[in-house]
C-alpha cells in the first residue's frame, strides 16, 4: 500500500504535470494544422477545447482551492477525449463505444467533486453538519446524476435549436448515457463510503482524497 508520502512525490507529480502539458501541446498543434488545411471552424473550435483544459486550474486560484494534480490530469485527459476526439475527429461516429466509456468517466469525475463537496461541508468547523458516510457517498451519486441530467437536457435543447446531433440515436442514447453515469458515480460513492467508515487508504480514491486534504489544510480546521 503506498503511503501519502510516496503518492504525492514529485515524481508523481511530475508525470502527471508532463501528461497534462502533452495533450494541451496536441491542441495547439491540431488548431494549427486545422487552420492550415483551411478548417476554420474547426480550428476554433480546438482552441475553445484547449482553454477549457485550464478551467480546473483556473478555479482552484479563484477559490483558492489546490486540486491534486491527479484530478487536474484527469480533468484535461477527459476533455481532450470528449471533445477533441470525440466531437472534431469524430471518434464518437467511429467507434459505438466511444461515448458510453465518456460517460461511465463522467460519472466518476463528477462522483470525485460531488463528495469533496459535500466532504469538505461536513468536516468544516464553522459549518453545522454532522452527515453519516452513506449520506455523503448518497449526496456524491445523486450530484453525478444530476449534473449528468444538465448534460442531457443541454444536448437536447443544442440538437432542436441548431440542428445538431448530439443525442445520436435520441431516447435510446439518453438513457444508456444516464445508466453508464450511474455506473461511474456508483463507483466512486462506494469508494467514498469505504474511506468514511475505516479511513484506510487501500484505493485511488482514498489516496486523492487525502491529497486533497493534505494540499487544503484550511478548508478542514477544526
Amino acid at each position: 500500500m503506498p503511503s501519502s508520502n510516496s503518492y504525492n512525490s514529485p515524481i508523481n507529480y511530475l508525470v502527471h504535470r508532463r501528461i497534462s502539458y502533452f495533450l494541451k501541446l496536441v491542441l495547439c498543434f491540431g488548431a494549427a494544422f486545422l487552420f492550415i488545411q483551411a478548417r476554420y471552424q474547426a480550428a476554433i473550435e480546438v482552441l475553445i477545447i484547449l482553454s477549457v483544459t485550464f478551467l480546473p486550474v483556473a478555479l482552484g486560484n479563484r477559490f483558492q482551492v489546490r486540486i491534486p494534480h491527479e484530478i487536474e490530469t484527469l480533468a484535461v485527459l477527459f476533455v481532450y477525449m470528449s471533445l477533441f476526439l470525440g466531437e472534431v475527429q469524430g471518434y464518437y461516429l467511429r467507434f459505438w463505444w466511444w461515448d458510453l466509456v465518456l460517460h461511465a468517466g463522467s460519472g466518476f469525475l463528477l462522483g470525485i467533486v460531488g463528495f469533496l463537496l459535500v466532504y469538505v461541508l461536513n468536516e468544516k468547523e464553522d459549518v453545522e453538519l454532522d452527515l453519516q458516510a452513506k449520506f455523503v457517498a448518497f449526496f456524491a451519486f445523486i450530484f453525478a446524476m444530476g449534473m449528468g441530467a444538465i448534460w442531457e437536457i443541454f444536448e437536447f435543447t443544442m440538437d432542436q435549436m441548431f440542428g445538431m446531433n448530439m443525442q445520436k440515436s435520441g431516447l435510446e442514447d439518453t438513457m444508456w448515457d444516464l445508466i453508464v453515469d450511474g455506473l461511474g458515480a456508483g463507483i466512486i460513492s462506494v469508494l467514498g463510503w469505504g474511506f468514511l467508515q475505516t479511513r484506510r487508504r487501500d484505493s485511488f480514491l482514498e489516496q486523492w482524497i487525502d491529497s486533497f486534504i493534505e494540499k487544503n489544510p484550511r478548508l478542514f480546521k477544526r
